[in-house]
């Protein structure tokens, strides 16, 4: 058997990447300001790309702080929101950094979980009835990693409601919102509602993974606050990453780069789902309708881990439900179709069907 299949990363093949867009974003970038592009600058990031991304939010650009990838931004708001014994709620299930940050920090992690439309908004009525005070939710509100549900608008307005009579704050984790397959998505609910809000996305799903470039979006008291964090810790983020960024945005790069990998995402879920049934009819899973992945759950009797190791053998790998739970999860599996093509999906789709024949 040849050659390693992997569905584990969420991350864009190099086919889709227009590397060429960003050669002259680069050379633009340098010719046109060599000084802000070389320098160190400071810590809110370099000024066009965060006054472009303020216009592009509505906001101030005091009001943006542009980081090195969205999971710095993160890293700086758990920071400066969550201390030790802190009570958060995330979603069950939810991206694995995202939890390991925060019990790095001591927080209290309270687990809602997802529907269909996402967060399931009476459990966590329920769990504030009971008493819980968060100081914060963190939520991926569009084709939701690893689950791939997106949060509908009723969903949104509820939350708000509950954050404003509770008093938390909404962390909106939203890096996939562009990529839908079929339409626009809800309105941020940053925009809904800003005092509740803060939002953070990545380039690292639109243009490329490798210019680590993200940001983040909230009160301009909050933001100068997570500045003087971010300057402390490394003075001043990639400027030369960011100044290509936002040659590459500015320049209308961006939203070609946004069609062409939607475009790709779309035909590989397809291929995937259309594979998984035919080769896997017992796998429950919906279709998905946006974004980098696609969430399984086995029939009773199956485990995960028995699935995956038999799966490594065949040179095969996706990761395991329990990775984005706090419990639970034996049963679930993510696969990621960003980096792979349609025929390497099918022959993965396949050895993935061997692997589970030989479990049961």
């Amino acid at each position: 058997m040849s050659g390693e299949i992997s569905f584990a990363r969420g991350a864009p093949s190099l086919d889709i990447i227009d590397v060429e867009g960003l050669q002259r974003a680069a050379a633009q970038a340098l010719a046109e300001d060599p000084g802000g592009a070389t320098a160190y600058g400071t810590a809110v990031g370099y000024l066009p790309l965060r006054s472009w991304i303020a216009e592009r939010h509505n906001v101030a650009p005091e009001q943006v702080i542009v980081t090195n990838g969205s999971m710095q931004a993160d890293a700086l708001l758990f920071e400066r929101l969550v201390g030790e014994a802190s009570e958060v709620i995330v979603e069950r299930p939810t991206y694995d950094r995202t939890l390991l940050a925060l019990s790095q920090r001591g927080a209290r992690l309270q687990a809602i979980d997802l529907a269909a439309d996402g967060l399931e908004i009476g459990a966590l009525e329920q769990l504030l009835a009971g008493g819980a005070r968060p100081a914060l939710a963190h939520v991926i509100p569009n084709f939701q990693n690893p689950a791939g549900c997106t949060l509908s608008r009723e969903k949104r307005e509820a939350l708000l409601a509950l954050a404003e009579r509770h008093d938390f704050m909404v962390f909106e984790d939203d890096p996939y919102a562009a990529l839908s397959f079929s339409g626009e998505v809800p309105p941020t609910m940053l925009s809904m509602a800003p005092e509740r809000v803060t939002y953070a996305s990545s380039f690292s799903k639109t243009v490329c993974p490798g210019v680590r470039v993200g940001y983040l979006v909230g009160s301009e008291e909050l933001i100068g606050e997570i500045t003087r964090l971010a300057t402390g810790t490394y003075i001043s983020p990639n400027m030369l990453a960011q100044a290509i960024v936002y040659r590459f945005c500015a320049g209308g790069a961006l939203e070609r780069s946004i069609e062409r990998v939607r475009a790709a995402l779309a035909e590989r879920a397809k291929a995937l789902s259309e594979a998984l049934c035919e080769a896997l009819p017992e796998l429950d899973f919906n279709r998905p309708e946006g974004g980098y992945f696609l969430w399984a759950r086995l029939p009773e009797g199956l485990d995960v881990e028995d699935l995956h190791r038999a799966a490594i053998e065949r040179g095969v790998i996706f990761v395991k439900g329990t990775d984005f739970m706090l419990e639970g999860g034996e049963r679930h599996l993510r696969l990621a179709y960003s980096g792979v093509g349609i025929e390497q999906i099918r022959a993965g789709v396949g050895r993935l069907a061997e692997a589970w024949r030989s479990l049961r």
